[in-house]
C-alpha cells in the first residue's frame, strides 16, 4: 500500500510540474501567410495578436474577421496540443498503478 501512495503522489508531483510548464509555454499560430498572428499560452489564454496593416481594408473587415479567427484557432490547436503531449503519460490516472476500477 505504501508503495501504491508513493506512486500516487509521483504522479500528483509531475503533474503539477506539467502543468507549471504549460502555464509557462505558448504556442504561435498564424493565417494570411503570417498578416495575422495569435499567441495563446499553454493554458488557453490568448495572449495576443498582432495585424500588420496591409491587411486592414476598411472595405473589407470580414476578411480581416476570418484571418483573426483561422490565426488564433491555429495557436489555440498548438497549445492543446502542447497540453496532450506534456499530459499524456498522467492522462491515465490512477488506472496506471494497476488498481482495479481506476
Amino acid at each position: 500500500m505504501q508503495q501504491i501512495l508513493q506512486q500516487a503522489q509521483k504522479m500528483q508531483e509531475q503533474l503539477m510540474s506539467a502543468q507549471e510548464e504549460l502555464a509557462n509555454a505558448e504556442a504561435t499560430g498564424s493565417a494570411g501567410g503570417g498578416l495575422v498572428t495569435a499567441i495563446v499560452a499553454g493554458s488557453g489564454e490568448l495572449k495576443s495578436l498582432t495585424i500588420d496593416p496591409k491587411v486592414v481594408d476598411p472595405e473589407d473587415v470580414e476578411t480581416l474577421a476570418d484571418l483573426v479567427v483561422a490565426a488564433v484557432r491555429d495557436a489555440s490547436g498548438k497549445a492543446q496540443q502542447m497540453a496532450a503531449d506534456a499530459m499524456g503519460p498522467l492522462a491515465g490516472g490512477m488506472g496506471g498503478l494497476g488498481l482495479p476500477g481506476m
